[in-house]
């Protein structure tokens, strides 16, 4: 035999039928959509217009022309498919499912051979050929149909066809398409007959859909308080009569009237009398008021704020709600300046926070206020809360007795000011006795105040009182003296100190105070982590003046001090672990010994680490502080930013600021003078500013105007760089430049209010001035690489005489080594790690706003 035979190739063949016939179906299918969608699509939009009634909307003469245009659109489309639809054959399924198999083994079994037919060698590799083409051929697979029409369709007219129809299923009616009979010329009679439509729509606030009354059956009918129903009779007029009891009018409009609004009041029926009619029972579904509670009493914060807890209810939503304290004057321990009857204040009203996202039906939140400057913060007073709902319905809760949380003072002389403060604002009579209290307190001036500045203020304060007491305290000249006192009490509390030493010791004085005084568990908690930062910044200076100061000491007089100042800031912590542990157990007498201890031996550790030494600080000493001063600064402002993008898009948010961190104004403490002294480098800024900037702060023409003094000092301290000519110096100079360009942006991303642009080009002056920093870094290690005799000093005295007070090992330029102990220390690594995985949590917060999360992520790729 000179070839596979017919036979065989015919029984091939019918192994794969099923797939063949599964592809010749492909086939007739996508022959069918290629040539037929144009018919599909304009049959689908005719649909979908009857279906949602638009020929019932527009004129007879519009409906007319629409049906011209569809009937020439459907000619055609009817041609199109004339054209260009071909019924498949079989041996159209056989080239598709042969074109899927590789090798095409159909064709192969219905080839003859041609050449060689006669050796005897060749048919014997055709036959195998052929064998092996039959095998491939078993396993073929139905080929699915190409049902794309893109080149066909540019403009997917069949997808809108198609979302047409969808959109008419669900807002559509079927029955809507017999309507088009009415319009022919026979069908006047017809559309000329009685017919109605209704519906009932509920008030927007219920979230409730609109019912359409002709597909309701007769029967009960349930909707909200309020729902409009709107009627539409059509044809002869008196063929439908209308008559209704939930309205409860009057003044009834004539029942055959063709259009008919009113809103349903109360319980009731609704009947269409004449053709078709229809009669329903109306069942009102009442609007309940909302309902609110105060879930506890308010709490405090050290500095005063106040969170109070609510539960608000309603069975829609609650669209709002507002707290309201009136003074309770019948509890206000009436002595000293409170004898005499106040003035009359309005209540303190404040609008409730209401849930961003989510229901409003039921919700728990927080009310969060600092009324420490108010007149009535620390008295007695009543307060009540409101809630209103989508129907102007109201529920207001009983009073409730509270003392309405401020910041208390611990400071002798700033509670002396406060309290005279309250007094002035009680009754602007007090005026006298006020001036006369104060002048007895600040009899001896020197022995209350810190600063002669203080105490000028003070005599300034009881000079304008006498002044203005003897012609009238005005209500302009009242309040300013009463922002007088207050700024002056936080100066007294907080102090205007920059100097870490000092901060320090008044966080103990704080502390102390706040122990002798009774104060809150809260306070204490939050007057401990005060303290817990000022140390920490504390020894942090200790260690770079430690570190200054090594190279101007011969090595003898090093190792005493080593000796004599060696501690762990492990000791340290557990020092202040202790005391905590102490005051919340109640021991406070123990706490305050512990704490004196504390203080003695950090006021040691400053009077021995004052009596080194002082050396002279080398150029790049001098500029990689300022270089630091400056990232901390920048990294400030970059907070207060972030800050103020919260409070866009979430006022109710708390930033999730530390009080107590370097950046907490914002960078001004470089930029800031304060009366009677000079600039302030440290890492905290006088009371005044800081109760100043968290009003003022915010506004974005602030803080460019600080981003701007900041892109001024670093061009100063670039001019002051040393390492000229040095691959290193060179390094430091163009990070620095790159930073004061980042800066620059910042800058005009603040003034024109971009909050995210201005976060971001505030980032990458922070790593630009890092890497300068870094690069500043090598050329003074090499530096003193290079100066140092390298001969005489054991490695034991080396690594002794570079520690700190604390018996840290400090690296290069002042920092910490990459190889101490503290650098390695694995609670920074936890601290770090915890920070990430906070930023983390956050980031996949959906809650948050786009912007925020934005920002986070980049810190995530960034870090």
């Amino acid at each position: 035999m000179a070839s596979f035979s017919r036979h065989d190739a015919e029984k091939t063949l019918k192994s794969v039928r099923w797939p063949l016939r599964l592809t010749w179906l492909g086939l007739l299918t996508e022959a069918v959509v290629h040539s037929f969608w144009p018919l599909l699509t304009v049959c689908l939009l005719v649909m979908s217009a009857l279906m949602l009634g638009l020929q019932d909307i527009v004129g007879v003469e519009i409906v007319w022309g629409s049906a011209v245009i569809s009937a020439l659109a459907v000619i055609a489309a009817l041609i199109y498919a004339a054209r260009n639809f071909r019924l498949p054959t079989r041996d159209d399924a056989i080239l598709r499912l042969d074109a899927s198999l590789p090798g095409r083994p159909l064709q192969a079994l219905t080839d003859t051979q041609t050449i060689g037919s006669g050796d005897a060698a060749s048919t014997a590799v055709w036959r195998a050929h052929q064998t092996r083409m039959a095998a491939r051929a078993v396993l073929a697979k139905p080929v699915p149909a190409d049902l794309q029409t893109p080149k066909r369709d540019p403009y997917a007219l069949r997808y809108m066809a198609l979302l047409a129809f969808g959109i008419a299923l669900l807002f559509g009616s079927i029955w809507r398409v017999g309507s088009v009979s009415e319009m022919t010329p026979g069908g006047a009679g017809l559309a000329a007959g009685p017919v109605w439509e209704g519906w009932a729509e509920s008030p927007r606030y219920t979230g409730r859909p609109t019912i359409y009354l002709n597909d309701i059956d007769a029967g009960e009918l349930a909707v909200p308080a309020g729902s409009l129903i709107t009627m539409r009779m059509y044809g002869e007029v008196g063929a439908l009569t209308l008559s209704e009891t939930v309205s409860g009018r009057t003044d009834v409009a004539a029942v055959s009237d063709p259009a008919q609004d009113f809103i349903v009041v109360r319980d009731g029926d609704i009947t269409i009398s004449g053709p078709g009619g229809r009669s329903w029972q109306v069942v009102v579904i009442p609007d309940q008021p909302p309902e609110i509670t105060v879930l506890s009493d308010p709490s405090a914060s050290a500095m005063g704020e106040m969170t109070l807890p609510f539960y608000a209810v309603d069975d829609y939503a609650v669209e709002a709600g507002e707290a309201r304290f009136s003074l309770d004057l019948a509890s206000v321990d009436r002595r000293y300046g409170l004898t005499i009857d106040p003035e009359q204040r309005p209540e303190l009203i404040v609008p409730l926070p209401m849930p961003i996202s989510g229901s409003r039906a039921e919700f728990e939140e927080n009310l969060i206020e600092d009324f420490s400057e108010h007149p009535w913060a620390n008295l007695p007073v009543q307060v009540s809360l409101s809630a209103l709902d989508g129907a102007e319905q109201q529920f207001e809760t009983e009073p409730r007795a509270i003392v309405l949380p401020g910041r208390r003072f611990f400071d002798p002389v700033a509670a002396a000011v406060i309290e005279a403060r309250r007094d002035l604002l009680w009754s602007r009579a007090n005026g006298p006795s006020i001036a006369q209290v104060m002048r007895a307190v600040s009899y001896e001036p020197q022995d209350l105040f810190r600063k002669e500045t203080d105490a000028l203020r003070l005599k300034r304060v009881i000079k304008a009182l006498e002044i203005h007491a003897k012609h009238g305290i005005t209500d302009e000249k009242q309040q300013e003296l009463a922002d007088d006192m207050w700024d002056l009490a936080l100066i007294l509390e907080e102090g205007d100190l920059a100097d870490a030493a000092e901060r320090m010791r008044r966080a103990q004085e704080r502390l102390n105070e706040a122990i002798k005084n009774g104060a809150s568990d809260e306070e204490i908690a939050e007057l401990m982590q005060e303290l817990r930062r000022a140390t920490e910044d504390y020894l942090q200076q200790l260690s770079r003046q430690a570190q200054r100061d090594q190279q101007q000491q011969p090595p003898g007089q090093q190792g005493d001090q080593q000796n004599s100042m060696q501690m762990t800031q492990d000791d340290l912590q557990r020092m202040m672990d202790r005391i905590q542990e102490l005051m919340e157990q109640g021991r406070m007498a123990e706490a305050q010994q512990a704490l004196q201890e504390l203080q003695e031996m950090m006021e040691n550790m400053r009077v021995t680490q004052g009596q080194q030494g002082q050396g002279g600080q080398s150029p790049g000493e001098q500029a990689m502080e300022g270089l630091s001063e400056t990232l901390r600064e920048q990294q400030g402002l970059s907070d207060q930013a972030f800050r103020d993008l919260q409070e866009q898009f979430n006022p109710n948010a708390q930033a999730g600021e530390n009080q107590g961190n370097e950046g907490r104004n914002g960078g001004q403490g470089r930029g800031t003078e304060h009366e009677g002294e000079g600039q302030g480098q440290g890492g905290e800024q006088d009371g005044q500013a800081q109760n100043g900037q968290q009003g003022e702060g915010g506004a974005q023409g602030s803080i460019a105007d600080r981003q701007q003094a900041l892109r001024d000092e670093l061009s100063r301290q670039q001019q002051n760089l040393p390492g000229a000519g040095t691959p290193e110096g060179d390094a430091a100079r163009d990070a620095l430049d790159r930073a004061g360009r980042a800066m620059d942006g910042a800058e005009d991303a603040l003034r024109q209010n971009d909050l995210a642009e201005a976060i971001d080009n505030q980032g990458q002056a922070m790593e630009a001035l890092r890497e300068g920093m870094r690069a500043l870094g090598e050329m003074m290690a090499e530096q003193q690489q290079n100066g140092q005799p390298g001969q005489g000093t054991q490695e034991s005295d080396q690594r002794a005489e570079s520690r700190d007070p604390l018996g840290r090992e400090a690296g290069n330029s002042g920092v910490q080594g990459e190889n101490s102990p503290l650098a390695l220390n694995d609670d920074a690594y936890g601290r770090a790690r915890e920070l990430l995985d906070e930023i983390r949590r956050r980031s996949g917060d959906t809650e948050r706003p786009e912007v925020e999360r934005d920002y986070l992520n980049r810190l995530l790729d960034r870090f």
